[in-house]
């Protein structure tokens, strides 16, 4: 076995860099041969994978948290190559969000190692989304409304590792505003005066399980719809979003679709993996079982 390793040292408030010997060690120890490639800069991580010689490798793993991933997803998708191949996920960043969707935490990384070597895999869904022009593709979520700004603010608070996304709620809860919006469900038209909203591949966003019925699998985008609502709501909902129980709330519509276009009258900053990339409007589709990953 050969694998490409996309790994960023920057991961994690580079703690990942301070662990890299012994990610090292670890493909070692298996006897599993490895190109190192290094990001050194925002989509570098595109570039590599994007360009890289699919036929040379039996795997890509990327190494880093939920941006690097969206990063390699989308050199993944650009690579111009006939073969594909399957992808491994290190969770050694700040958000790990793909990879509690399939049962792996930061602080069980060599767990990683041992399923990626082990060479089973499984075909996942994958979210594609347009915006003026341009396509990306996303493995968790994308959101926008309030969620885009608390990932704007959770961006310079990284140093508190998985509490950045926390503080940052309760930051954006005392400038709450509604918004308008349209969105497209399949081909219903549905209109709301809405707070924030989340086109969920996966379960999880950061610690908060904002999409407990979505299914990496299932050929479905899960919409999750939070409407006008007051800051106590807000507040009292918050505790909520750990369990995904908020979904019963009244002010919560949730909708398994295919594809969804949002429109806003103002544009709104979108934020797929919690990185900052594209405005509205915006088209997603699901990509049914799109990529295989490797997986116990």
């Amino acid at each position: 076995m050969r694998l490409l390793l996309v790994y960023n040292p920057r991961a994690a408030n580079w703690r990942a860099r301070k662990l890299l010997p012994e990610v090292e060690a670890e493909f070692d120890r298996y006897g599993v041969a490895f190109d190192l490639a290094l990001t050194d800069y925002p989509e570098h991580a595109v570039e590599i994978v994007r360009n890289a010689d699919f036929s040379r490798y039996d795997g890509i793993v990327a190494a880093g948290g939920d941006g690097t991933l969206f990063e390699v997803i989308n050199g993944y998708f650009r690579n111009t190559g006939s073969k594909k191949i399957p992808l491994g996920i290190l969770p050694i960043g700040t958000g790990n969000a793909f990879a509690r969707d399939l049962e792996l935490e930061a602080s069980r990384w060599k767990e990683a190692v041992s399923i990626i070597v082990g060479g089973k895999t499984r075909t996942v869904d994958v979210g594609q989304f347009r915006t003026h022009g341009q396509v990306y593709y996303y493995l968790n979520i994308i959101g926008l409304g309030f969620v885009a700004d608390v990932t704007r603010t959770a961006s310079k608070l990284k140093i508190f590792g998985n509490l950045s996304y926390t503080l940052g709620v309760l930051f954006h809860t005392i400038t709450l505003n509604a918004f308008p919006i349209i969105l497209e469900l399949d081909g219903r038209v549905i209109e709301r005066e809405n707070i924030f909203v989340e086109v969920s591949n996966t379960r999880y966003t950061s610690n908060f399980l904002i999409a407990p019925n979505a299914r990496i699998d299932d050929g479905l985008l899960d919409v999750i719809l939070v409407n006008r609502l007051s800051r106590f709501r807000l507040l009292k909902a918050f505790p909520k979003v750990f369990t995904g129980e908020h979904i019963h709330m009244d002010e919560v519509d949730v909708f398994q679709v295919q594809r969804v276009v949002i429109r806003t009258p103002e544009p709104k900053v979108l934020s797929p993996d919690g990185e900052l990339v594209g405005i509205t409007p915006v088209e997603i589709e699901c990509l049914p079982r799109a990529v295989e990953v490797f997986w116990k």
